[in-house]
């Protein structure tokens, strides 16, 4: 089980040495101390260390960390990298708890700079100081009006509020904040930058014990520490705080990118957004969508599937949301009786009083049946959101509909979505945002974050705080030496874990083929039993539908030939005699399993066969794999129709494909027995009434080395 220290001393010191502090314009050093001085609400003790001054900026200094008079909690490093690390083993052997370190010319640069990252990697295990950074602008404490930080937009993005920001870059962390001016309130932004200790998964960790946090972000480059993050996720799961993350690197670009950056490892996109829902973690793809999806997450997370009401005063823009919320899967609802009675009594008779509701251009003349409106439909009980699209600025008459829009607001619980869709921002976008109702900007942004905010929902009834994935008890493995099992031994330790295989066994001569044939009474396929050819089929190793003896024999010699012919060299056990499944009736899947180099052990399901490749209809989930995610996954590709039976075909047993699935899980975690999977390939997994049975297995073990 990971373990996270408490950081509430780093978060919110009583105590603070700057280390490198200065009075030169634009240094760090400078920067920070009038951060902390003059824009910050720091009330706790401020020492000031400076190698050749005794004073900076009117404040006494020390001139070495061994000088103070007691260990501040807290060390802000702003010198040179070439002498941070003696700074920080200094502030260590000091008792100094926390070092933030401004400082770059790290691992982000090349191999020097990484002898210097692991060195001080070094110092933080020798002297038990806890780092942050380095490579960071710093941290910001906007809730408590802290920012230890060099930045000089520090004084002015300032607003508090319940999201909490963990980041490893500072300018997309930067562009989050500035959302202020819309309105979105940040309470907390930690940049981790390089990671050379602690992480933002720590800091994650930490968001979920603030009751002031609400809803976490987080912009990742990578993940240097996987079941730490995974952990910290699930933390934040139990205790129903959402994450909402964008992560770098799902091109080549991308990766390239953030390697250059932060030197962070990027992983693989498909396996990193796989892990991200199953964590609960609501990914998005660019910065507007994740402020848009905060803000409205911050807000409360829905109870059971959104019913959204459309109310505006343009009829074309809530015929448009209204066509974009339903092939977005969202729900209209259904307004009450009494809803409509009272939006007749209110409204001109042209008016559109159902749902979505177009109040017309009336109420931009008569702004007094604004509020009414509004509150009626807001107050409906079939209504779990509203949508407000201001299709235009209006001047006075748009600020009064906003007015209107902050007061019905303060009388309802449930969220009022409004979209400022005008590129002209006149006084109503102001009004929005100085009462709390931070506008969307598109009608396009503000369906993606509803659909996400119901996914959020939806996702948190089906949560079991006690499921833990394998990650987070077991460390993934290093490249060792693989030892790749024959067809017919990796059946047999399938067999022995639960996983339903083809009766069968291996013949060494013809003679004993045709008597295993015999025993199995039926037709048999004859397949070459080697661990060295896996592509059996493509070397003319496989024969199908046998059913004389004499044809068992041929089939043997032929197979046999065949493989001599193209692997020379190949350790052959003999040819495997199996019982041949009927495929009529039945559907092809495919189950695998592989060892990502971030999260560990993947599996994979999807339609299988030759199909796989062309429409690449698979779901993944890391391990161990629960019923009820074994049951999700199938549901989540197209095949799941053909498994029910699709236009008129006979459904087949899903029931046995779940377990199918659970076991091989199993097996994977567990591994009794034998040396850590590193792939496992079920391709065919034949499903069909009588059940599921794996029809062919590759299975490579990861051995010491």
């Amino acid at each position: 089980m990971e373990t996270f220290q408490d950081l509430s001393l780093l978060m919110d010191p009583r105590s603070v040495v700057l280390v490198g502090a200065s009075d030169r314009t634009g240094s760090l050093g400078q920067r920070a101390l009038e951060n902390i001085v003059e824009h910050s609400r720091f009330e706790g003790e401020l020492f000031l260390v400076n190698a050749t001054r005794d004073e900076v900026g009117g404040r006494p200094a020390f001139r070495r960390v061994e000088d103070l008079p007691y260990a501040p909690d807290l060390a802000i490093v702003a010198v040179p990298a070439a002498v941070a690390n003696d700074v920080i083993e200094s502030c260590g052997r000091r008792g100094i708890r926390f070092a933030v370190v401004l400082t770059s010319g790290f691992s982000e640069t090349g191999e020097e700079g990484a002898l210097l990252e692991a060195r001080m990697r070094e110092v933080a295990r020798e002297t038990g100081i806890r780092i942050y950074g380095p490579n960071c602008p710093g941290l910001t404490n906007i809730n408590k009006g802290l920012g230890f930080t060099f930045s000089p937009a520090s004084r002015h993005d300032r607003m508090p509020g319940p999201i909490g920001l963990a980041t490893q870059g500072g300018g997309l962390g930067r562009t989050f904040l500035q959302a202020c001016a819309r309105g979105v309130g940040i309470g907390l932004w930690c940049s981790s930058g390089n990671e050379v200790d602690l992480t933002v998964s720590d800091y994650i960790n930490h968001m979920v014990a603030m009751p002031e946090i609400k809803v976490i972000v987080t912009l990742l480059e990578g993940i240097n520490d996987p079941p730490r993050f995974a952990r910290a996720a699930l933390n934040a799961a139990a205790a129903g705080k959402p994450i909402v993350a964008l992560k770098v690197g799902k091109s080549e670009y991308g990766v390239k990118a953030a390697q250059s950056h932060t030197a962070a490892l990027s992983g693989t996109a498909e396996i990193n957004s796989a892990a991200f829902r199953q964590l609960g973690i609501i990914e998005v793809d660019d910065i507007d969508e994740m402020i848009d999806t905060a803000a409205l997450l911050s807000r409360g997370v829905p109870e059971r599937a959104v019913r959204t009401a459309l109310y505006s005063f343009s009829g074309g823009t809530v015929a448009l949301a209204a066509d974009m919320l339903g092939t977005a899967g969202l729900e209209l609802a259904r307004l009450a009786p009494q809803t409509t009675d009272r939006l007749r009594e209110l409204l001109p008779a042209f008016a559109a009083i159902g749902n979505p509701v177009d109040t017309t251009a009336e109420i931009l003349v008569k702004p007094e049946i604004s509020y009414g409106s509004l509150l009626a439909v807001a107050s409906d009980p079939n209504v779990d959101a509203v949508l407000f699209p201001l299709p235009m600025e209006y001047g006075e008459v748009t600020r009064a509909a906003c007015e209107n829009m902050v007061k019905v607001q303060a009388a309802v619980s449930k969220p009022i979505i409004p979209v400022w869709m005008s590129d002209k921002l006149g006084e109503g976008f102001d009004v929005l945002v100085e009462g709390g109702l931070p506008p969307v900007r598109t009608l396009g942004k503000a369906i993606k974050a509803m659909q996400r905010w119901n996914a959020c929902g939806a996702w948190r009834g089906t949560f079991d705080p006690s499921w833990a994935p394998l990650i987070c008890t077991t460390a993934v493995l290093e490249p060792r030496a693989r030892r790749t099992w024959s067809e017919a031994q990796a059946k047999a330790i399938l067999a022995r874990a639960g996983v339903a295989v083809p009766p069968g066994e291996v013949a060494r001569d013809e003679d004993e083929a045709a008597a295993i044939a015999q025993r199995l009474d039926g037709p048999v396929v004859a397949k070459i039993a080697s661990a060295d050819i896996l592509h059996k089929s493509d070397i003319g190793g496989v024969v199908v539908g046998l059913r004389e003896p004499e044809a068992v024999r041929q089939a043997f010699r032929t197979i046999a030939a065949n493989a001599a012919k193209a692997y020379p060299q190949a350790r052959v056990d003999g040819v495997l005699i199996e019982r041949m499944s009927d495929l009529r009736g039945g559907v092809e899947t495919l189950v695998g399993v592989h060892r990502d180099p971030l999260f560990g052990p993947v599996i994979t399901f999807g339609m299988g066969g030759v199909f796989v490749e062309l429409f690449k209809d698979v779901s993944r989930r890391l391990l161990p794999l629960t019923r009820h995610e074994a049951a999700a996954m199938v549901r989540e590709t197209r095949c799941h129709a053909l498994l029910k039976g699709f236009r008129g075909g006979e459904p087949v047993d899903v029931g046995a494909l779940e377990a199918l699935l659970v076991a091989v899980s199993d097996f994977v975690c567990h591994s009794a027995g034998t040396a850590p999977v590193e792939e496992l390939d079920l391709n065919p997994v034949l499903v069909s009434k009588a059940g599921a049975m794996a029809l062919d297995a590759v299975l490579i073990e990861a051995m010491s080395a």
